[in-house]
């Protein structure tokens, strides 16, 4: 850990122009393992080069460049990325999956083969609206063209310093509101899976949330987010114990799985953000394995499945280090356990089966 208890500043320290020549400067990294299949499971899309925070289908391209085997990825909202502008507020949400849809109906070449971008997607539906969520979710289907899987409605909140940089910040105990309960119980009867943002200081709630739907998928994102800047740094060692514990609730919970990543955020407090280079994937690894072996201890591979979390990962590391780094945090694993975190996993929990058969086909060969 590096960096006072006051230096947060947000997701974004830097903008992304700043992020790029950052990386710039790295020496030229190769891809290890290029033939193992990827199903990048958590990405974001949004912005145009003139903005000062931005990820367009531009910069995913340059990423999936980068030597990485990608068969795919899994789209989830963020930023009210092409939201609609008018009509109905509870139905402008709608616009981003209509957006994504038509940008990415081609798969995109790369060099390692065709990658399938957003072949699932995540998107956003205010699930306060109770009942009425209903209409919402029909029309996110439609608008998704048999590509929506999931929603989520983000809960991530503090108090703190952390609390002060979320826009439109969520009130706490959100998963414990009654009206948003009955908004959820509309995944099961649509068949969609619930993709949970939130801080560890929150896990023991969604714990709850998985025991009152246990027929309703639901995906921690990020590790759980142990916070490990401003207020949270000097107590470390008391908040991952404590996200361990209530992470390990959660494991026990059938419906439950865990993507694994966003540790390249700032709020996770590894400070990789204020060095003069951007880190390697040993650094990386060395750092991310604590984390990385708790969740596959506590879930299993079946229910862990990596993340690239770009554009806020950026932050950190590159893509290719990225991904550089899993590999190295899992080569004491089976090639089987490895799929599931790579691919597998992704593909059961979005329901990809066409893209789970291609990657054992690809990891066979």
């Amino acid at each position: 850990m590096t960096g006072r208890t006051d230096d947060y500043r947000g997701s974004f320290p830097r903008s992304s122009r700043e992020a790029k020549a950052w990386h710039a400067r790295a020496a030229a990294v190769t891809a290890l393992e290029p033939r193992l299949p990827i199903v990048d499971a958590h990405h974001h899309l949004f912005g145009s080069l003139a903005d000062t925070v931005h990820y367009p289908l531009e910069d995913l391209t340059r990423d999936l460049a980068c030597g990485h085997r990608v068969l795919a990825t899994v789209y989830v909202e963020a930023y009210e990325s092409g939201w609609r502008t008018s009509g109905p507020e509870a139905l402008r949400p709608v616009g981003e999956i209509d957006a994504i849809v038509a940008l990415t109906r081609t798969p995109l070449p790369t060099p390692q083969g065709s990658c399938e971008v957003a072949a699932g997607i995540v998107g956003y539906a205010d699930l306060t609206l109770g009942d009425e969520v209903a209409d919402v979710l029909q029309a996110q289907k439609v608008a998704g063209e048999g590509r929506l899987r999931g929603v989520r409605h983000r809960a991530a909140t503090d108090d703190g310093t952390v609390g002060r940089f979320i826009k439109d910040r969520p009130r706490p105990h959100l998963l414990l509101e009654p009206g948003f309960r009955r908004g959820f119980a509309h995944l099961e009867r649509c068949g969609l899976s619930f993709d949970a943002w939130l801080y560890h200081t929150q896990l023991h709630e969604l714990v709850d949330l998985a025991d009152a739907f246990p027929n309703t998928i639901i995906v921690v994102d990020h590790v759980g987010a142990p916070m490990g800047v401003a207020e949270w740094r000097p107590k470390r060692l008391e908040v991952l114990a404590q996200w361990e514990r209530d992470l390990r609730a959660l494991a026990a919970r059938p419906n439950v799985c865990v993507k694994i990543g966003g540790m390249g955020m700032v709020v996770f407090g590894f400070g990789f953000e204020h060095s003069d280079r951007a880190p390697t994937a040993v650094e990386l690894a060395r750092s991310w394995q604590p984390l990385i072996d708790v969740c596959i201890d506590a879930f299993g591979t079946h229910r862990c499945m990596f993340e690239s979390n770009f554009p806020p990962d950026q932050q950190s590391c590159s893509y290719v280090e990225l991904w550089n780094a899993f590999k190295l945090a899992t080569r004491t694993l089976t090639d089987w356990e490895r799929c599931d975190l790579f691919y597998r996993t992704a593909c059961r929990t979005y329901r990809l089966p066409e893209l789970e058969r291609l990657g054992d086909a690809l990891a066979a060969g």
